[in-house]
């Protein structure tokens, strides 16, 4: 068996199937098909990237330079960002499993969905603010936000967190926006593939949101362990990452425990507040630093960040070399486990993707049945 890649159950005639046809000439049309390597056994099919590729293009599993290797423009080529969401899949460093190529493709939509979501989203961060488009959705403590009978959800979520140019921006939690994203994503690919998952969520936001810790476990499948972290710097255009405030002080200011970010290829991650400036990873680990520094009181002694002082402050160590290195090499870590505040730095062990959205695999619609 192999120890990295993408595993296919096979069945009697499977690769003359039409989801087979339609994975062989995608990976044509894109140019990558001398690239994956494909071999039966077990009864799988199984998929990885051919020959040395891995090793030269993401030694390591490091996929963080993958574009710039390749000439991929993942932020302007919707083509060159699907290239990088197979390679990086097809050189995952644990088997990923998938009951269809059908499945497998419609993941990839979905990460190309997410990607090109989360580039356009544009919001206000404010844990207190309660407000979304009031033609479109209400707000009860019972519910969360829900549809007003009559708004669909797809448009209504695009309302709500990709503004027109001069609109408003709506206040949100970096967690609540990546369910949002996530949400839009799902429901994209359920709208050309899955009608009814969309009967469905169009019916669950109509009488309950589904958040945090349930929509994790309703739209979630996490990859890697504390125990068995994946590599620190592989990562697929798609993935929901976690980077970890490891100071004790800050970390007690509503909101900034740590950043829900999305990866978007290219070596860049999402910046819901300022979309036209996403973060490097170095950018990112600077940021998440200097919390610790913009933690102030308040007249009424409550703690808060004060944003200006991390940006002027993450400006002044990007002009010092040193102290950029110095300041990278310790937020350069894999997290400390929860609660703990030892040597650990901002980098998580694992990685956040959607379930399987199409029929018959998906457990999406059982799900939301029983909740």
């Amino acid at each position: 068996m192999m120890e990295a890649g993408i595993g296919i159950p096979l069945s009697p005639g499977a690769e003359d199937s039409s989801g087979w046809t339609s994975l062989y000439e995608e990976w044509r049309r894109l140019g990558i098909d001398e690239a994956v390597e494909t071999h039966s056994g077990e009864g799988r099919s199984w998929l990885r990237l051919a020959g040395s590729r891995a090793h030269d293009w993401m030694p390591g599993f490091d996929t963080l330079g993958l574009a710039a290797k390749l000439n991929l423009n993942v932020s302007i080529n919707e083509d060159d960002l699907l290239r990088e969401i197979w390679l990086t899949l097809l050189n995952c460093p644990v088997v990923l499993e998938f009951p269809s190529p059908e499945e497998l493709m419609a993941a990839v939509r979905v990460r190309r969905n997410i990607v090109r979501n989360a580039r356009r989203t544009r919001l206000n961060f404010n844990l207190d603010a309660i407000e979304r488009p009031q033609d479109c959705w209400r707000y009860s403590e019972d519910t969360g936000f829900v549809l007003i009978p009559g708004s669909p959800l797809i448009p209504s979520l695009v309302k709500a967190s990709q503004p027109e140019e001069g609109g408003q921006w709506y206040s949100f939690s970096c967690y609540r926006a990546t369910e949002y994203v996530i949400l839009l994503a799902i429901a994209e690919e359920a709208r050309e593939h899955n009608p009814e998952l969309l009967r469905q969520l169009q019916a669950q936001w109509e009488k309950k949101a589904v958040q945090s810790g349930r929509f994790h476990d309703v739209f979630m499948h996490e990859l890697g362990t504390l125990e068995e972290p994946l590599p620190i710097h592989y990562y697929v255009p798609g993935d929901r990452a976690w980077f970890r405030n490891p100071d004790p002080h800050s970390s007690d200011v509503p909101g900034f425990e740590g950043s829900w970010v999305f990866y978007l290829g290219g070596g860049m991650f999402a910046n819901f507040w300022k979309a036209d400036r996403p973060f490097s990873l170095l950018s990112k680990c600077l940021e998440i630093h200097h919390w610790r520094d913009g933690a102030v009181r308040d007249e009424h002694g409550r703690l808060q960040m004060d944003e200006a002082i991390v940006e002027q402050l993450v400006a002044r160590t990007l002009a010092d070399s040193e102290a950029t290195a110095r300041i990278f090499a310790r937020m350069h870590r894999l997290r400390d486990a929860q609660g703990v505040y030892a040597e650990g730095g901002c980098m998580d062990a694992t990685r956040e993707a959607p379930k399987f959205v199409l029929a018959p695999h998906s457990d999406l619609i059982r799900a939301l049945q029983a909740l």
